[in-house]
């Protein structure tokens, strides 16, 4: 007997007792779907867990142009340097303001600084060298462990909206920034596009702060505003989706705005970089990769092995450090041990990660052995019983000339059809289920691929499994002797 009769005559024989047929695929339908759904939140806690230590900034490296370390003594009314290290509400801010006009229109050489002052001159010194290009983000983007890359350009810069005016910082960003601040939301519209930040668009994404004193309270996005009296279109407001981080005044996140980065390359003739943004795919490689990256730009900066970096990288926490108001030989001084520290403090981090999800991991596999084993159980029992009520039909299909591998078979198809179909109805119920409770409850699931293919896969084998003694029983029914079962 081909395959293909064996499963058409095992689909006859389970529509023969319906209600038995529908009950014990219901157990394994339950089965299957609470092992999805406790997968699915526990993969989605993790996730969660995760995406606090990213936004937290645990994993983001910036890579800074300049080197600070050798800044030699300024002279008069020399270059700028508006990197990240750069505050608004900084000691630098009177000096900004005696040779940048913002309101100005930025084509007009004479009343916009050039691009020396605004990234620095190199002949004037490490301190102040602008040597990063987009070129040098886009090979950081092949590198093994990172994450995602952000080009950035930043200045400060008046934005006009209906005769209102606000003092801001402006960053000019890559179209990943949202994915490396994790702790960002939008309350309207979104972030700018890859099409627009390629087309070098005049449009923009509000801080909560700037769009609060411009607009008050209404929706800004598809708005006109002005900035180097050029109009950029608003096509989002974004705000603080974590209880980390509160937007404020002055905080550089949500007081001010951003655009494309070759929007401002265009608008200000430039052709070099402040700053790079990378963030690692785990926390545990921020240390490795800031060295990777270390080498590759000196590599490409053909620098010297006797001569400094004209570069500085460094992770948040050191960004911190540097960007504060201690002296440079303190900051140095405490800056060179942040390596160690961050090595430590993120190899402790991912093993305290990695034995929460060993635990989490061994919940669900317990949960999902319990679940599984019961809807095993009762395929087991109920091929059994009809074994048991099916042996004078066995008999005869013997005495035809049914072998006992065509019986064994019979049998086996039957439990695995009872296993799949009730396993595909379990991975419905149990995807509708970790939505519906995402939705109503807010806790974070995340279903995966490879949890539904692992689902889908252990529900047939354990149909194969529980089924076999059964058939096997069913297959070593003697004729005579059913033949004779009343």
């Amino acid at each position: 007997m081909t395959l293909g009769n064996s499963w058409s005559v095992a689909v006859k024989a389970l529509k023969k007792n319906k209600l038995q047929t529908a009950l014990t695929m219901v157990g394994m339908t339950i089965g299957v779907a609470t092992v999805l759904t406790m997968i699915a939140l526990g993969s989605g806690a993790q996730q969660a867990i995760q995406d606090q230590v990213r936004s937290a900034g645990m994993n983001i490296i910036v890579v800074t142009a300049g080197n600070f370390a050798k800044k030699p003594e300024p002279k008069g009314d020399g270059a700028i340097e508006f990197g990240a290290a750069y505050h608004p509400d900084g000691p630098n801010r009177a000096h900004l303001l005696r040779v940048f006009h913002p309101e100005d229109d930025p084509m007009a050489i004479h009343d916009h600084p050039v691009s020396k002052q605004r990234l620095g001159d190199s002949e004037a010194g490490l301190g102040s060298a602008a040597t990063l290009t987009i070129d040098d983000a886009n090979v950081i983007r092949k590198m093994k462990g990172v994450q995602y890359v952000s080009e950035g350009l930043h200045e400060n810069a008046h934005i006009a909206y209906n005769g209102k005016r606000w003092f801001t910082r402006m960053h000019g960003d890559d179209v990943s920034q949202p994915l490396i601040r994790r702790s960002w939301s939008f309350t309207h519209g979104g972030y700018f596009t890859a099409r627009q930040e390629k087309n070098a668009e005049n449009v923009l994404v509000l801080g909560s702060i700037v769009a609060e004193n411009l607009f008050g309270k209404s929706n800004p996005v598809g708005q006109t505003v002005t900035v180097w009296n050029q109009p950029f279109k608003v096509v989002g407001v974004l705000t603080s989706g974590s209880w980390m981080l509160t937007p404020a005044a002055g905080d550089d996140q949500f007081d001010a705005m951003y655009m494309p980065v070759t929007t401002v390359q265009k608008l200000l003739n430039l052709s070099k970089l402040n700053d790079i943004t990378i963030t690692t795919e785990s926390t545990g490689d921020v240390s490795r990769v800031s060295k990777q990256v270390t080498i590759l730009l000196r590599q490409r900066h053909k620098i010297p092995d006797t001569a400094p970096d004209d570069f500085q990288v460094n992770s948040e926490a050191s960004k911190a450090l540097t960007s504060g108001g201690m002296r440079p030989d303190v900051s140095a001084a405490v800056t060179a041990n942040v390596s160690t520290l961050e090595k430590v403090t993120l190899s402790q981090l991912g093993k305290t990660l990695d034995q929460a999800s060993a635990t989490m991991t061994a919940l669900l596999t317990s949960i999902a052995a319990v679940s599984l084993l019961v809807g095993g159980i009762g395929i087991m029992n109920i091929m059994l019983l009809s074994v048991s009520q099916r042996t004078r039909e066995i008999g005869i299909r013997r005495a035809l000339g049914a072998r006992a591998s065509d019986v064994l078979t019979q049998f086996l198809l039957e439990a695995s059809t009872l296993s799949i179909v009730g396993g595909l109805l379990g991975i419905a119920l149990g995807v509708a289920t970790s939505i519906s409770i995402s939705r109503t409850v807010q806790w974070s699931t995340k279903i995966s691929l490879p949890a539904v293919l692992i689902s889908f896969g252990i529900s047939a084998a354990v149909g194969i499994f529980f089924g076999y003694y059964p058939a096997r029983q069913a297959s070593n029914v003697l004729p005579i002797q059913s033949l004779k079962h009343e």
